[in-house]
């Protein structure tokens, strides 16, 4: 099938099969490999992006659920050279050791400053419960999250 969608906010059309998995289309067709492969089951959240500003884990869509939607990958954040508020948070606070996990959850606590702008600690831990992370403790991660939603860092 031809497969037409938003990614990172350019049109791509690609031949695929609808049956792909959307993570090997956007590692392997697209050369996007900041989603990154955990479980394969939809439970770690490493392979998470976000499908039309929500987070999904790409390991459990098939390419052929995405026609016509918008796909962000951890790719798509930056802009004109500029890293995204809630990157260059985890930075500043240390919320990123082995890295394997951070881009899907940054796009996990994306999704939750999309609809809630001003999150709470328990929504922040709420929203990062299905990304496992086996480094940092999350405590550095709620907090650059909170620092983001309380205006500490643009």
């Amino acid at each position: 099938m031809l497969l037409r969608c938003m990614i990172n906010g350019e049109q791509v059309e690609k031949e695929t099969e609808p049956t792909k998995r959307l993570l090997d289309f956007l590692r392997e067709d697209c050369g996007l490999t900041g989603v990154k492969e955990g479980c394969s089951e939809g439970e770690c959240g490493a392979c998470t992006v976000l499908l039309d500003r929500k987070a999904v884990t790409s390991c459990t869509v098939f390419a052929g659920q995405v026609m016509d939607r918008e796909i962000t990958t951890i790719e798509g954040l930056e802009q004109n050279g500029e890293l995204d508020a809630l990157q260059k948070a985890f930075i500043r606070m240390g919320a990123i050791q082995c890295g394997f996990c951070t881009p899907g959850m940054i796009l996990s606590c994306k999704a939750l400053l999309y609809e809630n702008p001003h999150p709470t600690v328990e929504e922040i831990k709420r929203a990062i419960e299905g990304n496992l992370c086996r480094c940092t403790g999350y405590e550095k991660i709620v907090k650059a999250v909170n620092a983001v939603g309380e205006g500490e860092i643009k």
